[in-house]
């Protein structure tokens, strides 16, 4: 790529994408150009909000898909994305741990969630090959909360009723500093992209070769 992929917007708390399944991807998205590009936009997208996560519903598209880039506890970076995601069920007695949680669609505002500290999630990539991802402590928290996003909940929809109150007053007092926070950002994004490995030759990258001419 030339030029950055470009910034969307964050869709936010309400908007009717937010809060309902997304569509599964298919043969018609798996290895397109377009959907090579939407995974590029996502993260610039993701990395202007300082997030470590992104659904394709906060940028508006009803799609199974989310990338990442996050770290787990012991400190190592985890960067992805995955389309149909499918959450292993946890086993009875799990463990679980209470941390603060917050989301870029809920600009400003965190609270304490109680979620497993192991997660193992499988799914696709952009290609529509199979993809395993295990993770722990902060990054199990990350991939749990976009598995949701994608059958259309929030983490402020698994709190309590005082909590979810909270959650409104800080969004109220913190959303527009977020959102000039975010527009300062995306002024400075330097990032280049793509994320994927794949060679330029690739179908996937029709569109950048074609554009090059």
């Amino acid at each position: 790529m030339t030029d950055r992929p470009p910034v969307l917007r964050v869709t936010e708390q309400g908007e009717p994408i937010l809060h309902g399944p997304c569509r599964p991807a298919g043969e018609q998205d798996f290895g397109s150009p377009e959907l090579a590009r939407l995974i590029d936009s996502m993260f610039a997208t993701m990395y202007v909000a300082d997030g470590a996560g992104l659904a394709a519903n906060q940028v508006d598209v009803d799609l199974r898909l989310f990338v990442y880039d996050c770290p787990d506890d012991d400190g190592i970076r985890h960067t992805g994305h995955l389309l149909n995601p499918v959450v292993e069920p946890q086993t009875p007695g799990r463990r679980l741990l209470e941390e603060t949680e917050g989301c870029l669609s809920v600009p400003g505002a965190n609270a304490l969630l109680a979620r497993p500290t192991r997660v193992v999630v499988r799914g696709r990539d952009q290609h529509g090959a199979p993809v395993t991802v295990e993770g722990t402590g902060y990054f199990a928290r990350c991939l749990q909360h976009e598995a949701d996003h994608l059958d259309g909940g929030l983490y402020v929809d698994r709190l309590g009723r005082r909590d979810r109150k909270d959650v409104l007053r800080q969004v109220e007092e913190r959303r527009e500093e977020v959102f000039a926070r975010r527009d300062r950002a995306a002024e400075k994004l330097n990032w280049r992209g793509p994320v994927v490995s794949c060679p330029s030759t690739c179908r996937c990258r029709r569109l950048d070769a074609e554009a090059a001419r």
